[in-house]
């Protein structure tokens, strides 16, 4: 899976084991694509695992791992929950937070600095 904005530099692996159906993957597969392949980040490359776990009786027995490289920022996500939908959106929940963060430097997304003749930060 190809993701960024410069496509033929991203890759995006989205994995999964312990016999997960095709469904749940895609489903997982576009809830990620959702997250890195928005306009304007950077380079995207990593790999993502969805894994449900084989114990009956675990609590929450599906997880999903992300570790990225977002330009020169690293993102590791975790996530579990019950169902594989339900972590699939706890995971892109959690990358969007993650992801923005590392993009915008720490500011929430979106929200531009103000400029300096309405009290915003000035380069000095």
């Amino acid at each position: 899976m190809t993701l960024g904005t410069n496509d033929k530099d991203a890759a995006v692996t989205v994995r999964a084991e312990n016999g997960i159906d095709e469904e749940t993957l895609g489903y997982a597969r576009a809830k990620v694509h959702a997250v890195l392949a928005r306009p304007g980040l950077p380079v995207v490359t990593g790999e993502v695992r969805i894994v449900k776990a084989a114990a009956p009786h675990v609590e929450r027995p599906w997880s999903a791992t992300a570790n990225l490289r977002v330009g020169r920022a690293v993102v590791i996500v975790h996530a579990r929950e019950v169902t594989g939908r339900e972590v699939a959106d706890r995971l892109r929940d959690r990358m969007r937070r993650q992801v923005d963060q590392a993009t915008h430097g720490g500011r929430a997304a979106g929200r531009p600095v103000e400029p300096p003749w309405r009290g915003g930060r000035t380069a000095g």
